[in-house]
Formats: structure tokens, sequence, C-alpha cells
């Protein structure tokens, strides 16, 4: 994960530093490499060279089916990217034609990158040297077991990389799950049941898949940032490590399990697969109806309400998109400023989960006792079950996260151990309530 700022594991907290009683100032602010932002980038390049390559193949082989959907799906990406860089760094109410022509030939993450490694090799060179500008930030940190308020001050040349690598990490998300989600179930269904691989569609489907699974982590660390936006929050490799193989797992089970399903049943899979996208999407509108709230007109400033409504359109296929392959580690509330629930909602993560489990199952046993035998080589039986147990052990996975790795588990009121006790609570309560008729007969039918 990339960081702005560092702090070290223990702050000096010198008295003379103390800014008021209960405010104590930060260390100097330091900059990184922006990695994640050239990994991204690299990400969008060789996803977007390969599905080219791989549509002028299709061309070549008089594949039209393919090639369209294929090109489709590369084409709502970008131009969702484009979309979505161009309105965090607000280029519309600027003077910027290259930026805004890179962006019109598909090419905004490029010239960004350009613009943030520029950015970074100017601070490198200013090493030491006090900004004229610069701005004030407060954030909460736990230290021991103590909440403590720390203050910064951050110039302006890092405040401007550090909204770089928040694009990025956006944009990330965008191209995961509304371009290479869909283009990598869509190829990997197109290898089983053309029963090939070509060298083009497997380079398309490695990156696609390392494209959702950073994406997927990132959704995890963003989500944290939202919920816990008062807190600097610090992830180390254990925490990385731990979230990326639960998304892994869970991606790649629940995409294999969908290619497999729709590979039974053919068309017939398409109106289960649909109606399971538009129960989601419309899912946080329902809600927002049923409230009775007005639209929330606070978004972002200069916005008219057509604005904040494609705002909140394009907000709730992301939401979509994200359910529809893995947890979005939020719930969206169209009502709130911040669109989303910032409690922890355990009751949701859980409904989710066992909903998807469900899903997977009805799904895997239709592949197992109506799959054809010619997709697959190997025993039917024998895929279904690993891909269950790769399904469970993903959420094994997350509940570890939430119960032992997650930077702010001590701001918990209850944890997963506390709700899987008050879930086995109300069934053992349930229970007795049940048997204590029986008893109380019993003891009367012995007294007479």
């Amino acid at each position: 994960m990339d960081r702005v700022y560092e702090i070290p594991e223990e702050p000096n907290v010198d008295p003379v530093s103390t800014l008021e009683e209960d405010v104590i100032r930060g260390p100097n602010p330091r900059f990184t490499f922006p990695f994640g932002i050239l990994f991204s980038t690299f990400l969008y390049c060789g996803e977007a060279a390969s599905a080219l390559y791989l549509v002028r193949i299709y061309r070549k082989n008089n594949e039209t089916f393919w090639m369209t959907y294929t090109f489709s799906f590369f084409m709502f990406s970008s131009i969702m990217v484009q979309l979505t860089l161009i309105f965090v760094h607000r280029d519309l109410a600027k003077d910027k034609p290259l930026s805004l022509f890179m962006h019109l030939i598909l090419l905004g993450p490029v010239i960004r990158c350009l613009e943030a490694m520029i950015k970074y090799l100017t601070l490198w060179k200013k090493e030491g040297q006090e900004e004229p500008y610069v701005s004030l930030t407060r954030k909460k940190m736990l230290i021991d077991g103590q909440e403590v308020l720390i203050e910064w001050e951050v110039g302006h040349s890092i405040r401007t990389l550090a909204m770089h690598r928040n694009a990025y990490k956006r944009m990330s998300q965008i191209q995961a799950f509304l371009g290479s989600v869909p283009q990598l179930t869509y190829q990997l269904y197109v290898t089983l049941i053309s029963a090939e691989v070509l060298l083009g569609r497997a380079v398309l489907m490695v990156f696609s898949l390392i494209s959702v699974t950073y994406g997927a982590t990132l959704c995890n660390m963003l989500a944290i940032q939202i919920k816990y936006d008062d807190y600097k929050i610090r992830l180390g490799p254990l925490e990385v490590l731990c979230i990326t193989i639960w998304r892994t797992l869970e991606i790649t089970s629940r995409l294999v399990i969908l290619v497999l399903f729709s590979a039974t049943l053919k068309l017939k899979a398409v109106p289960f697969l649909v109606l399971n996208f538009l129960i989601i999407l419309f899912e946080p509108w329902v809600k927002f109806w049923r409230s009775g709230a007005q639209m929330p007109n606070n978004i972002e400033k200069n916005f008219s309400r057509v604005g904040t409504l494609v705002v909140l359109i394009s907000v709730t296929i992301l939401y979509a998109g994200i359910n529809f392959s893995c947890w979005s580690a939020l719930q969206l509330r169209l009502a709130d400023r911040d669109l989303v629930d910032k409690g922890q909602n355990w009751g949701h993560m859980g409904l989710h989960y066992s909903v998807r489990l469900v899903e997977n199952v009805i799904m895997v046993l239709v592949f197992k006792f109506f799959g054809v035998k010619v997709l697959l080589n190997y025993c039917h039986s024998l895929i279904a079950l690993q891909l269950i147990i790769a399904y469970i052990i993903s959420i094994g996975f997350m509940l570890l996260f939430f119960q032992y790795l997650h930077p702010l588990r001590s701001l918990f009121t209850h944890n997963v151990v506390d709700y899987l006790h008050c879930v086995c609570c109300h069934q053992h309560q349930a229970r007795a309530g049940d048997s204590e008729p029986s008893l109380e007969n019993e003891t009367r039918q012995s007294i007479v």
C-alpha cells in the first residue's frame, strides 16, 4: 500500500512540540516512490495491449462474436478509467488541452503517470527545503492502545502527489471490476468451450487476474480508510498478505464457478446471472426510495442534480460489479453524503457470504450433474469439491483478518467471535425455549 507520510513506531512526544493539550506535532512528512502508480499504469497498458492483440487474432480467424465482446469489455473499462481520472483531478475546470487529448485517445493513465513521476523527481531534488505553501493535517493514531491526535505540516507538492495516488487507487478498482472481471470471465468461457489456449488469450487472462486481485486488495484498504477517516492507518506485510490470499481465493473460485455454470447451461444461464446483477444494482436505490430521503446535493461542489445523479449511478454500477464477484467491504447508502455506511455491520457481511456460498453450491451442483463431459478431462466431483473448499478457505482468511489482523480491531464494539457467539446463543436459547414445555410435561406425567 502506498503511503505518503511515514510515522515511526513510537513517535517522540516532546512537551515542547505539543501544540495544544491533546495535540502532538508529528514528524516532518516524507515522500516515497510512487510504485503503486507505476504498477497500475503497467496493468492498464498490459491489459489494453493484450486485449487489442487478441481482437486482432479473432478478426483474422473470422470469430466476430468473440472479437466484439472482447473489444466491448476493453472499451467500456477504458472509458470509465478516463472519466475517473478526469473527475478526481477536476480537469474540466482547468486549461490542460494535452491531458484531455491523451484521455480522448485512452492514454490518460500514461500522461498522469508521467506527471506523478515529474512531481516526485521535483520533490526529490528539493528534499530538505521548506515549501512556502503548507497545510495542517490532523489524524488520530493508536499507540500502545492509547488514542493520540497528531498534527502534520503537509506541503503542496506532497499533497499533489497524494492526489495522484488516490486517483490511481480508484482507477485500479474501476479497471478491475468493470473491465478485468468480465474480460477474465469471458475469456475463461471461450477457452473452455473452444478447448484450446491461445498465447494472446493466456496473456490477457493473466493481466486480468492480477488486475482483479490488486483491485480487490485496494478495495479493502480504501474501505478501512473511508470507515476510519479520522485515523492514521498502517497495514503491515502480514495484513496485506492475508487480504491478498483472501481475495485471490474468493474471486478465482467465484469466477471459475460462474464460467462452469455458464458453459453447462449456455443461454439458459443468462437470465440467472442478469437477475443476480440487477438485484445487487437496484438494492441501494430501493432502500433509498423506501427511506424517503432526498438526493444528496453536496457530493461535489458546482454539481447540478444531473451531475449528482450521474455520479450516483456510476458508484452504484461499480458497487454492483464488486459485489457480483466478491464482497465490497462497504455498504452503499445513497441518502448519506459519504454514500457509505461507516459502521462495521457484521450482519451485512454474514448475509453476503451466506448467500454467495449457497449460490456457488447450487451452480457447482448444476455443473456436476448436467455438465458435458467433453468440456473437461477431469472428474467433475473433484473440481466441484475443490472450488467449494477454496471459497470456504477464503472466508476463513477473511475471518482471520477481522479477528486478529485488522489495524483498528481494538475499536470494534464486537468482533467476529462475539458475533458468532451471539448467533449461537440465540440458537441455543431458541432450542432451550422449545425444550421447556416438553420438560414440564414429563415432570407432570411423573408426578401423576
